[in-house]
């Protein structure tokens, strides 16, 4: 089969397609041919690493993807062959990931995927709609997991509706009965923004955030879902209603993030950071279980008259998929994989 590896962290050049041996599942795994992988800041920022040392195994890049199981280890009686899946956290702490023809996966690392769903949108899920997930139940009075009307009178401010976590966000949200405000730089993230869902949308190069959310829900954000709070903490203190949770996930900078304490006190704004890695086995259980649900009841979209532009690469292209995400391209890259 054919896998793209990297046997030292580095640029996207030492990314390598090879031919490797078809790997057989063990005792409670199972086997899945990937039809799409697809690439998140994580990935590359992984293969890039810090040193450039050798690996002491070779490795395949990217978490997320999706497929067709195509057989299955001893235990298994979930799945069985030609089952549609996605995947999650394939890549986390193994040398294993997507962006191969076939991968093996512990089970309760697959989910079923509908019949009525792409392998793009299976595909999209993984880390950005976990992420999410976690970032929307951090309210101290939230709940722990995501339903139709489990969010019912609450105001979710998300930062940066154009990117995929928002994106994931800003459906959940709104799947959940919460009113969604977004913050977008221009007026294309604006439309982008829209599409996903997001009932209120703020240019906040034109606009004062602040006062914008506080005109739409005088409260303030009930949940602030932010990408970039060392930028935003001002606003985010200015926004938050009483007891009000800001989920901070995708900080790109080791900057100290700087606030003044009293406003921050006054209404007993909570900061919760977020990494979907590291979350408990329960919060995990709760997100990939109310995802299934979303996707199910068709809430989770992709594609750009969903608000998620796919820009596509060929396997024997993942080095140029990695540049696009590093580069900042608006929506999903995905990997094909036929």
């Amino acid at each position: 089969m054919r896998a793209v590896v990297y046997e030292r962290t580095g640029p996207s050049s030492v990314l390598q397609l090879r031919e490797r041996p078809l790997p057989e599942p063990g005792p409670g795994q199972v086997r899945v041919r990937v039809a799409v992988s697809g690439v998140n800041p994580t990935d590359w920022k992984a293969r890039a690493g810090t040193t450039g040392a050798p690996l002491a195994t070779p490795k395949v890049p990217n978490q997320d993807g999706a497929g067709t199981v195509d057989t299955v280890g001893a235990g298994v009686d979930t799945f069985g062959p030609g089952d549609r899946v996605w995947l999650w956290d394939v890549a986390w702490q193994t040398d294993e990931g997507t962006a191969q023809e076939y991968v093996v996966v512990p089970v309760e690392r697959v989910v079923a995927l509908p019949d009525g769903e792409s392998f793009d949108t299976g595909a999209s899920l993984g880390i950005p709609a976990l992420t999410a997930h976690r970032a929307l139940t951090a309210h101290e009075d939230g709940p722990a997991r995501l339903a139709p009307g489990a969010l019912d009178g609450r105001v979710v401010l998300v930062t940066g509706g154009a990117g995929a976590v928002s994106h994931a966000a800003i459906q959940l949200a709104v799947w959940a009965g919460a009113t969604v405000l977004t913050t977008v730089s221009g007026a294309a993230k604006a439309a982008l923004a829209q599409a996903a869902g997001a009932h209120h949308v703020i240019n906040y190069r034109e606009e004062d955030v602040p006062a914008r959310v506080r005109e739409i829900s005088p409260r303030g954000a009930d949940v602030i879902v932010d990408v970039a709070v060392v930028a935003n903490i001002g606003d985010d203190i200015a926004a938050i209603a009483p007891g009000g949770t800001v989920a901070v996930y995708a900080v790109d900078t080791d900057e100290p993030l700087t606030m003044p304490v009293r406003p921050a006190m006054t209404p007993n704004l909570r900061l919760q950071f977020v990494l979907t890695y590291t979350v408990t086995n329960q919060q995990k259980a709760d997100a990939v279980a109310a995802v299934s649900a979303a996707l199910a009841d068709g809430a989770l979209r992709v594609g750009e008259e969903h608000g998620l532009p796919i820009t596509r690469f060929p396997l024997a292209e993942t080095a140029a998929a990695h540049d696009a995400v590093e580069a900042g391209t608006v929506g999903k890259v995905l990997i094909d994989i036929p």
